[in-house]
């Protein structure tokens, strides 16, 4: 039987429950950003967007201007430097753990460890990647202010001090959005 109590009720439970969903959202996560400029000699450009989400930082990147049907490093450095003509003043990967260089997955490896990107046959590499041990915002693990880097052939994972990808062909520093 349907009752004006009847109808208040599921009017209040509805508002609750739209109330609820709004306190779930919150506030937006922290977003950053960076414009990837070539390095000298080199036409590799793209865009890296960085979104917090709880204990990982959601990598996109759009990366045009590589060699195609190719991998190639992909990096966070230690300074947000890409001053010089061939990024060399990033300095090397980000790695406030003190770690070796390891193969973005996994547990031992430098914070600033991202996978390798892929070029399609245009030369072009997209990326939608979760990572651990980088955050956006604020503590010893935080990338604003640093650079993203990607270089000429792809990382190894393995090599020390960190993956053997060859020179340094596009730059840019992260900033909060």
């Amino acid at each position: 039987m349907n009752t004006p109590s009847t109808g208040l009720l599921a009017a209040a439970a509805l508002a609750v429950a739209i109330g609820g969903c709004a306190a779930l959202r919150g506030t937006p996560p922290p977003v950053g950003s960076a414009t990837l400029a070539p390095t000298q000699g080199n036409a590799t450009a793209g865009t890296v967007r960085l979104e917090q989400q709880a204990d990982r930082l959601m990598v996109y990147a759009r990366v045009t201007g590589l060699k195609p049907n190719a991998e190639h490093g992909f990096h966070v450095h230690e300074k947000g430097d890409c001053s010089s003509p061939d990024a060399m003043s990033a300095g090397g990967h980000f790695n406030p753990t003190g770690r070796p260089h390891g193969h973005f997955g996994g547990t031992d490896r430098h914070a600033g460890d991202l996978p390798n990107l892929r070029a399609d046959a245009s030369g072009v590499a997209e990326m939608r990647v979760p990572v651990t041990g980088l955050v956006l915002g604020s503590g010893s693990a935080d990338v604003v202010g640093r650079a993203i880097v990607v270089h000429a052939g792809p990382d190894d994972y393995t090599s020390q001090p960190a993956g053997n990808s060859g020179a340094r062909i596009a730059c840019g520093v992260i900033a909060r959005s």
